[in-house]
């Protein structure tokens, strides 16, 4: 195995205020230490994002919030990462959470938009979105207002050899079903896939 398959280290971070408590990871100790240093900046900035999403959305008062993290991938040079973060101020009818995640390549430091894992011009939007209809139908998941397209930035993690795409709470569903999440096979997304990004690299046996 190459020194740069190595998973990365990942030390906690934690963000702690009263009634507030964010757990974040760090990657640590990379050979590249500029892209250490973005790689961190874009998980901070997207931790910091999600706190103010759930400024703009809860009413005033005493809000308490909570934040932790899920390691979705950590081989072969890449990094994916899902953020979440949970808050609810009483007197609201029940919490809410957002989510941001994070692809990044540790050894360039690039993070990785959900348009940049596939070749230019193909019609990614297109046959991720045929692919999450066909789910949608098989899982019964219950939508707002039915389901046409995901948005060519929608949100994505990468995770066991599969692309999933999810969806924020009341963006396509109602509150009780939670994120909706829709995993896809690399191998099933092969021939539009970037062969220099993320699933390109985990696809290879």
């Amino acid at each position: 195995m190459e020194l740069n398959q190595l998973p990365a280290t990942v030390l906690t971070r934690t963000i702690s205020r009263p009634n507030t408590t964010i757990y974040y990871p760090q990657l640590a100790g990379l050979a590249n230490q500029q892209a250490e240093k973005d790689i961190n900046r874009a998980i901070y900035q997207t931790v910091q994002g999600l706190i103010h999403e759930q400024q703009r959305v809860q009413v005033p008062g005493n809000t308490e919030m909570q934040g932790s993290y899920e390691i979705k991938t950590n081989e072969r040079g890449i990094f994916s990462v899902v953020l979440s973060n949970y808050a609810y101020t009483p007197q609201m009818a029940h919490g809410m959470t957002f989510l941001g995640s994070i692809t990044a390549d540790i050894q360039t430091g690039k993070l990785y938009t959900l348009r940049e894992l596939f070749k230019p011009g193909s019609d990614y939007v297109k046959v991720i979105s045929e692919n999450i209809k066909r789910q949608i139908k098989e899982r019964n998941i219950p939508t707002l207002n039915g389901f046409t397209s995901i948005k060519p930035d929608q949100d994505y993690y990468i995770a066991d050899k599969a692309l999933v795409i999810y969806f924020q709470l009341y963006e396509i569903t109602p509150y009780y079903v939670g994120f909706p999440m829709f995993p896809i096979s690399v191998y099933e997304l092969e021939p539009i896939i970037n062969e220099k990004g993320p699933l390109s690299v985990l696809s290879a046996d």
